[in-house]
């Protein structure tokens, strides 16, 4: 952006489209400011970027070695499939159980998120911000 170099991963928008999301870092390492115009050069990577894990779903797996050797086992894409549907979750109680669901099913050598169709992806909950009026 404006130069700076960095990654970052396109997110749904819920429209079949994406979105980038700019932390206030990047915009103050790329010279810009909140509603300012600037260049962008995107490129592909050769290898998709290892996605955050969310700490309550690493703890889980710490806990659960089949379900971490499976997990360490899958391809980023699955990985981050398993990630969206633990945190699409809209309740802390759904999210807990995504995620004792997810070690089970990885525990017991699914590779893929069984119940997320990733059309839930492009969620409301995973939409891209409102711009200001």
């Amino acid at each position: 952006m404006n130069g700076h170099s960095f990654q970052a991963t396109l997110e749904p928008d819920g429209q079949l489209s994406h979105w980038l999301p700019v932390s206030r870092k990047l915009l103050r390492a790329a010279g810009a400011d909140i509603g300012d115009t600037v260049s962008f050069k995107i490129m592909s990577v050769e290898q998709e970027p290892e996605p955050e894990v969310p700490a309550d779903l690493l703890k889980a797996l710490a806990a659960s070695p089949e379900a971490k050797a499976v997990w360490d086992d899958t391809t980023t894409i699955a990985r981050v499939d398993w990630i969206h549907w633990i945190i699409s979750a809209k309740q802390l109680k759904t999210r807990a159980k995504r995620i004792g669901d997810a070690c089970d099913m990885l525990a017991s050598g699914k590779r893929r998120v069984c119940c997320f169709d990733q059309s839930g992806f492009y969620s409301k909950a995973l939409r891209a911000p409102q711009a200001a009026e």
